[in-house]
């Protein structure tokens, strides 16, 4: 009898809906950024029909329900005023509400300008500089994401890292460059957009180079998304709208700018250019923005001179890079549409190869597997797939899927190669492809929307939590071997690994390790 005066409609309604979230999180190879925004929209959409079954039921009088729906509008616009979004709850973009009333989760930083600290070379330790080294360029010393030469513990409790020096850093999404002994990073302090020098045993401020330049995006947040790149004595960074700069290395002092967006009058992309400059004989590359049309751009090193524009496409989040393939020397970029390989010297076209959705972001960057293999992955629902690269007749190459699955979804990481698998960060989960057939050997931990590193036979894998993670580079299955509470707030910046010398950070705080 009870059963039968219960209302039909919203148990049948609540019922579909906890069907629905669980359906979907039991999707084994469905992304959990997906996921959470369904698991969060069903219930919403579960409890809108409701309200509307309210409205117009006649089990309640119209006064009660006149009341009801009044009293849920009164929340809702309660909520509205009470309530902003704070960021994301992690690399899902779900939001994060907080109280308006309350602090701001960032912490307030004193602006750095150059000449705010002692420009003089520090007095350094010549053996203890002798155990780092050059990584000039996002993602590792020849940016794909490798560390070789060096060997680290396989354990941490014995043989515990030590850590040099920790302090405050403005916000922003870079990582470090690093050469001769000083890093070189992007970060946003008030409406400056700084590029920073800082000296790599102490982390003393050497320069800091300020433009009054300022991006923000609701669930990236602020500040610049590049990685500097150092060549000859110069540093090459792009910030978050388009600025290029060309400092000199050693007093942060300008050689040159561009505005790369403004110049090409280019829309900035969704979450802000995030390319870091890749140096190529005398030129540097960058990508363009959200207008489609051209998507490479070439200036010359030394003068900041336009030398060619290429593609036709538009930008997307990962940094081109320089490759041989199919026995030709060619600039590689994952735009928005298609993957592109370009001539270095013209920028000429030689092939493109459409792949995924161009509506979704593409961060990860290629990876070559052999002389005619290249890797590709995403995330949101992209998933990866190999490619074989052949010479044409005409001169130009072809680019044609080998295999592709759903095995290996990077969102915000890039994966690399050892012995013929490669490791990185399938959906929040550290995972082992054979690069040959593209079968997942193992698929384990959980470090979210992180970043991984090769280093020898380890992988460091930056948690978006914080922590580091050392774990086995090895195809017979997962293994974490250290662990390291590094940071303790969302982390999307690229961990560096300079000989000896980790430095990580985020959008509040770096820190450097020497690691046994």
């Amino acid at each position: 009898m009870i059963l039968k005066r219960l209302p039909r409609i919203p148990l049948i309604t609540l019922a579909l809906a906890a069907a629905g979230v669980m359906f979907v999180r039991s999707l084994p190879e469905f992304e959990r950024n997906l996921k959470s925004w369904l698991t969060a929209g069903i219930p919403l959409l579960a409890l809108i029909l409701n309200l509307i079954w309210f409205a117009f039921t006649k089990r309640f009088s119209g006064r009660t329900r006149g009341l009801g729906i009044a009293a849920a509008v009164l929340i809702v616009f309660g909520l509205k005023a009470s309530l902003r979004v704070d960021g994301t709850v992690d690399g899902t973009g779900m939001p994060r509400f907080v109280w308006k009333w309350a602090a701001q989760s960032h912490p307030q930083l004193a602006k750095l300008t150059p000449g705010a600290a002692d420009a003089g070379t520090p007095a350094s330790d010549a053996a203890r500089l002798a155990l780092a080294a050059d990584v000039p360029q996002f993602f590792g010393p020849n940016r794909d994401g490798l560390v070789t030469g060096v060997k680290l513990a396989h354990e941490w409790k014995t043989k515990a890292p030590r850590e040099l020096w920790r302090q405050p850093i403005g916000a922003g999404w870079s990582a470090f460059a690093v050469v001769n002994g000083r890093t070189y990073t992007q970060e946003q302090r008030g409406e400056d957009e700084l590029i920073t020098c800082y000296d790599l045993l102490t982390g003393r401020l050497v320069w800091a180079h300020a433009d009054k330049a300022r991006f923000f995006q609701w669930q990236g947040g602020e500040g610049p998304r590049a990685t500097p790149s150092v060549h000859q004595g110069r540093v090459y960074a792009c910030g978050a709208t388009g600025l290029l700069n060309c400092l000199d290395a050693a007093t942060g002092k300008p050689v040159w700018q561009r505005a790369v967006l403004e110049d090409n009058k280019l829309q900035n992309i969704e979450w802000g250019v995030s390319a870091s400059p890749l140096i190529v004989d005398d030129k540097v590359i960058v990508t363009g923005g959200k207008t489609q049309g051209r998507v490479l751009f070439a200036y010359q090193c030394t003068t900041g001179v336009p030398l060619w524009k290429a593609g036709d496409d538009q930008a997307s989040y990962a940094s081109p890079i320089l490759a041989t393939v199919a026995g030709r020397r060619i600039i590689m970029s994952n735009n928005a549409r298609a993957l592109t390989g370009y001539d270095p010297a013209s920028g000429a076209v030689l092939f493109d190869h459409a792949w995924g959705g161009e509506k979704w972001p593409k961060a990860s960057q290629p990876v070559v597997i052999s002389a005619d293999r290249v890797f590709i992955s995403a995330g949101y629902g992209m998933g990866c797939r190999m490619l074989q690269i052949k010479a044409e007749p005409d001169g130009k190459l072809s680019a044609t899927e080998v295999w592709s699955n759903m095995k290996m979804k990077t969102q915000f990481n890039s994966p690399a190669l050892r012995e013929g698998h490669l490791y990185g960060l399938d959906d929040g989960r550290l995972a082992c492809l054979d690069a040959a057939s593209g079968e997942r050997l193992w698929k384990e931990g959980r470090f979210a929307s992180g970043q991984s590193l090769l280093a020898g036979d380890v992988v460091i894998v930056q948690s978006e939590s914080g922590p580091v993670h050392l774990c086995a580079a090895k195809p017979q299955g997962f293994e974490e071997i250290g662990r390291l509470n590094a940071l303790s707030s969302k982390t999307w910046n690229h961990p560096v690994l300079a000989g000896r010398y980790l430095l990580v950070r985020n959008d509040r705080e770096a820190v450097c390790y020497e690691l046994p």
